[in-house]
């Protein structure tokens, strides 16, 4: 596959926040994109026709209508339901272990055998999830950043039966999105997780203790560091429920410096997620 061209053909499970960014993404540079979603096929599709509106007000169509890049995505209600002759599917569904063990188990049953398939997952093991598939040479993960169409980067996991076609295959698309790609060998957390969980998860321990306030220890690492975002407003962006899933698994494969804090426990217990809820450690309704 030409690093200047995306797959014709692209799967997409799962509608939410990151579904309908990838969906978004694939769409706008010229795939056909079903996106299987179980909870709201509509929802799904608003999400992707209101960023392409957004893309399209500052200037990011390359000159495409929204409306006609819209007309290249639909939605079917479960992953069962994808078309069979799909080039690549996404898989990005919740940080859930069985949760996408039973996703891929029903599309080992749905994709023709030379289907490309990625996960998302930002810290679950490729290794253990492509071990439901019957060929998991053609299994890779596929870690996009939020929100999908502004960031740069796609973080290519490859596991040990991951072949390195397929790896070629995955890199060249993530290119064609106009996106940097770095590989990295399957591990607990990958590369962007583990540094980024434990930077976020020191920034809660230093707000907890009363070191500083929140916008403080951001400012501070962004002007001090030159990091684009403090780790504080990155974990209400990413989600503080989703970080808390990745530190817990991190905590259980690579010990106790990955403990989540109890003010994070406690946030995500009282529904403040971040953005997504409106209320993280910033407020979000203003």
């Amino acid at each position: 596959m030409s690093s200047n061209q995306v797959p014709a053909r692209v799967g997409v499970v799962g509608g939410g926040r990151m579904g309908a960014g990838i969906a978004q993404v694939f769409a706008e540079r010229g795939a056909t994109v079903t996106i299987a979603e179980t909870v709201d096929q509509q929802a799904a599709y608003q999400r992707v026709d209101t960023g392409l509106r957004r893309a399209a007000e500052r200037g990011k169509l390359d000159g495409q209508q929204a409306d006609a890049v819209l007309a290249r995505v639909s939605t079917v209600g479960a992953p069962d339901k994808l078309p069979a002759d799909l080039d690549l599917v996404v898989e990005a569904v919740p940080e859930n272990t069985a949760l996408k063990l039973d996703v891929f188990t029903q599309l080992a049953k749905t994709l023709d055998a030379d289907t490309i398939i990625a996960s998302n997952t930002s810290s679950l093991s490729i290794t253990e999830l492509g071990a439901a598939l019957p060929d998991p040479t053609r299994f890779v993960g596929m870690h996009f950043f939020n929100p999908v169409p502004v960031s740069e980067l796609v973080e290519i996991v490859r596991a040990p039966q991951t072949a390195t076609a397929t790896v070629d295959a995955v890199v060249g698309w993530a290119q064609a999105l106009r996106k940097t790609a770095i590989v990295v060998n399957d591990s607990p957390g990958f590369a962007t997780s583990r540094l980024g969980v434990h930077l976020g998860l020191e920034a809660i321990r230093m707000l907890e203790e009363g070191v500083a306030d929140a916008e403080s220890i951001d400012r501070a690492m962004e002007l001090g560091y030159r990091h684009p975002m403090g780790p504080l407003r990155s974990t209400d962006l990413v989600g503080l429920d989703v970080r808390l899933a990745v530190a817990e698994h991190l905590t259980a494969t690579l010990g106790p410096r990955f403990e989540p804090p109890q003010l994070l426990r406690d946030k995500v217990a009282r529904g403040e997620l971040g953005r997504k809820s409106g209320r993280g450690f910033y407020d979000w309704k203003g």
